[in-house]
Order: structure tokens, then C-alpha cells, then sequence
């Protein structure tokens, strides 16, 4: 029951039907007894900076996860942020505190390695291809390099993220990483769709799906349409596939601490496989059921 005394966390995106914490949130904030709700804001890129300033006016604003497309430049709005947040230069999560300051966290790139780890899907000494620089993108790149693969390409479109994000993690890391001229999957151990390829029908694949190694773990982090056809089609080639779910389940617990729910956090660690599959479409239940 909402009530007077209800706090409210916000999920701010565009577009913003294909996100899920909000179900997550209002699925395990009520087992805990905690008087709060997240509710769904669709808020496009110019209205971002006074929108969030106005919300975090009101005290009754309890916190703030941010999706596609607006990481980067709540990275900006913010009065502080953490160092993986300044390396990738994306923020996901944004709290008031004591001093009325914002403050911005980035949690998508743990929760993207959580999920290869509980899947025993090895990332450590290995080639990995990263499409999107974007927030998400970024975020997995800094997680990734912090666990020394062998080598990062990241290929995006606008040229000017990939070579600004593979100079940082070089730079922070010593990680050998690349601004990748192409798409190309032939070679790479690790494929990750961190672009927002597939979140509509029309979308192209991604990245050529004839070029992916049978022994090549897939990943696409998009919360719809899963699984998508990049998937699919790693499937159908005989290697093994992640979804997104597991990456925004396993940095749920690190947005509840972040928000002080920290008896929330441990009850989402200790058993998270209601929420999994409350997520997790038919065709990959298989994963709930073999985690």
C-alpha cells in the first residue's frame, strides 16, 4: 500500500518499456517490509538535468537508476562519482547525501562479471569483442579490464566513444584494448552486444553471426526481446549465450546498498531465483534452472 510516508526510487529511461528494475524492486521492497516503490519515468535527453535536479529536491526521493540513453550524461550532472563511474564516464545510480550533494555510481559492468561467473563463463586471459561504447558498454569494458583478459576490441559506430573508452582503460588498466574499425566476431573469445541493436524488430544483428566461433560465449544485455536474434543465432551455431538478466539481477543488490537497503541487498543475495524467474523468458529457462 502506498502511504504518505512511501518513498520513491525512480527508473529513468528513452524509451523506457523495455526496463525491468522497477519489477524487480517492487517484487522484494514489500517481502522486506520497506515502505517504497520504483516507478518508471520516461524522460528524454534534454529534459535529463532538470528532471532529476527537481526530483531530488523533494524528500521523499529515495534514489535513482538510470538506462538507455542517459548514463553519460548523468556522469556530468552529478556532484560526485566513483571512480569506475569516472573511468567509464557513466553513472547508473544516483543518490542524495547528508549535504543535499548528488552522487553517482556505476554498477551494470560487476553485475555483467557476476553474471559470466555464475555461469562458469570464463573472461580471464581471453579476446574479447565489445559492441556499443555507450554507458552499459563502458561499464562492462572497466569491470572486464579490471579481471585481465588477453585483449578488448570495442566497435561503435561513433567512432570518437570507442577510441575515448579504449584509451581510458588502457590508461587505468595496461590492458591492451582497441578501437575495433569493424564488427567483426571471427577470432574472439568473449562477444558482448552492449548496443541497443534488438530492442527493436527492425534492427539489424549487431555483428555478422557467420563469423562466431562455436566456442565463443555470446552475451546481449538488452532486458527485450530476449532471447534476440544475435542470440538465437549463437545458439544455433552451437556456442553458449548469456542474456542481460543475470547482469541487472546480480547489480540489484549493489543498487539497494548504494540506496542504504542494505538488509534488502542480503535478501536478494541469499536467493535471487524468484526474481529470475519472474525475468527470464521460456526459451532460456533452461539457465534458471542450471545456474
Amino acid at each position: 500500500m502506498i502511504t504518505g510516508k512511501t518513498r520513491v526510487f525512480y527508473m529513468v529511461a528513452d524509451p523506457i518499456d523495455q526496463v525491468r528494475t522497477p519489477e524487480i524492486f517492487n517484487k522484494v521492497l514489500p517481502l522486506c517490509n520497506i515502505d517504497a516503490v520504483m516507478v518508471p519515468l520516461h524522460v528524454t535527453p534534454e529534459n535529463l538535468t532538470k528532471t532529476v535536479r527537481e526530483l531530488f529536491k523533494s524528500e521523499t526521493t529515495a534514489g535513482m537508476v538510470l538506462s538507455i540513453p542517459h548514463k553519460t550524461d548523468a556522469a556530468e550532472l552529478v556532484d560526485s562519482r566513483s571512480k569506475i563511474a569516472a573511468t567509464a564516464n557513466a553513472v547508473n545510480a544516483i543518490r542524495r547525501n547528508k549535504e543535499g550533494k548528488l552522487e553517482g555510481d556505476l554498477f551494470d559492468g560487476v553485475g555483467f562479471v557476476k553474471s559470466l561467473d555464475r555461469y562458469n563463463m570464463p573472461y580471464e586471459s581471453k579476446r574479447v569483442l565489445l559492441i556499443g561504447a555507450g554507458g552499459a558498454g563502458s561499464a562492462i569494458a572497466v569491470s572486464l579490464a579490471a579481471c585481465k583478459p588477453a585483449h578488448i576490441s570495442v566497435y561503435d559506430p561513433e567512432s570518437q566513444r570507442s577510441v575515448q573508452l579504449a584509451n581510458s582503460i588502457e590508461a587505468s588498466f595496461g590492458v591492451s584494448c582497441i578501437a575495433a574499425d569493424n564488427n567483426d566476431p571471427a577470432g574472439f573469445d568473449v562477444i558482448i552486444n552492449a548496443s541497443p541493436l534488438g530492442l527493436k524488430t527492425s534492427d539489424p544483428l549487431p555483428l555478422p553471426t557467420e563469423n562466431i566461433s562455436a566456442s565463443a560465449v555470446v552475451c546481449d544485455i538488452l532486458m527485450k526481446n530476449q532471447p534476440t536474434p544475435l542470440l538465437k543465432a549463437a545458439l544455433d551455431g552451437g556456442s553458449a549465450v548469456l542474456p542481460g538478466f543475470d547482469m541487472l539481477i546480480l547489480q540489484t543488490p549493489l543498487f539497494l546498498e548504494f540506496f542504504g537497503l542494505t538488509e534488502v541487498a542480503d535478501f536478494l543475495r541469499k536467493d535471487d531465483s524468484e526474481v529470475r524467474k519472474m525475468l527470464f523468458p521460456s526459451e532460456l529457462t533452461w539457465m534458471v534452472e542450471t545456474a
